[in-house]
């Protein structure tokens, strides 16, 4: 359709995308009445100067007859000059100010897309900040325990015994995109009342996180922390109750986050993430653009010199 329109029109394309498509008419855009009368115009100019061509050569033609004038062909001030001055240098320039007209449209819209680029940057850095500011909210909430420095001691061959205990075991405590909360702990102690071991099934992949979450649940339980071992999907988590262990008076730790709270964070964490992973894909957008405004810059220039 913008081809169609550009070739019916006349026009100059400076925008087409899904929505609407816009043409310049050009500096030299005349309506259709006044358009019809420089054509007339320009072709009684042109017949006018035909005639006068071909009285010249004809007075020419005559002299040289009755004067015995050497003939020298000469296209000084002749309609042939005028022609080959029309061939050379207009249809140059015109060629010219096309290539300008569609090196400044493109010129507007990098810019256009470059500002609106920054713009959108701006609106994702403000998101992140206000979604770090509800994460420091959520930890200011959150106060880990303690670890205890007075802890059993196990043998390599009583953790080759729970190691295989735990991962025999069919009960297991489900760590979801939550992590740990106080529901996870109550949870964990319910197993203890019943059993000495408790396995436990994240589903992180990371090492470093597999690594906090064991040590933070040892901490928080109060037991020991026999292995973890990776399975098919998942990972677990094998904890000890101890020898000495005692059921807590209130089972569900009030330093800790809640369930609801637990969630949020969770929300924000991965919405942070992906804002990130956006930032990052702005900023590479962002340096194209510069790179391509600054190319058609330095052509515009090249032109003008």
């Amino acid at each position: 359709m913008a081809w169609n329109l550009k070739h019916l029109t006349g026009g100059t394309i400076i925008l087409r995308n899904k929505d609407f498509i816009i043409l310049y008419r050009g500096k030299d855009f005349l309506p259709h009445g006044v358009k019809q009368s420089v054509i007339k115009q320009e072709a009684r100019v042109d017949a006018q100067q035909v005639q006068e061509e071909e009285a010249r050569l004809t007075v020419i033609d005559s002299l040289q007859m009755f004067t015995d004038l050497p003939s020298e062909e000469t296209s000084a001030g002749t309609f042939r000059e005028y022609l080959d001055f029309q061939l050379n240098h207009v249809q140059e320039t015109t060629e010219n100010n096309l290539g300008m007209v569609e090196l400044e449209a493109e010129k507007h819209r990098l810019e256009k897309e470059l500002k609106d680029q920054e713009r959108r940057l701006s609106i994702l850095m403000k998101k992140i900040e206000r979604s770090n500011e509800a994460l420091a909210k959520l930890h200011s909430s959150w106060n880990p325990s303690e670890q205890s420095a007075d802890k059993e001691l196990l043998t390599e061959e009583e953790r080759m015994v729970f190691r295989k205990i735990g991962l025999k075991m069919d009960e297991h405590v489900l760590l979801g995109r939550r992590g740990i909360f106080d529901g996870v702990i109550e949870e964990i102690h319910q197993h203890w009342k019943h059993k000495e071991i408790v396995k436990v099934i994240t589903k992180q992949n990371q090492a470093y996180q597999i690594t906090y979450t064991s040590m933070l649940l040892e901490v928080e339980t109060g037991g020991m922390l026999i292995a973890t071992q990776k399975l098919t999907n998942s990972h677990a988590i094998i904890l000890y109750r101890g020898k000495n262990y005692r059921r807590p008076t209130k089972s569900s730790p009030s330093n800790l986050l809640s369930k609801r709270e637990a969630l949020r964070r969770s929300v924000e964490v991965q919405r942070r993430g992906s804002m990130k992973y956006y930032v990052w894909e702005r900023q590479k957008s962002i340096e194209d653009l510069q790179w391509r405004l600054a190319n058609v810059i330095r052509k515009i220039r090249e032109l003008t010199v």
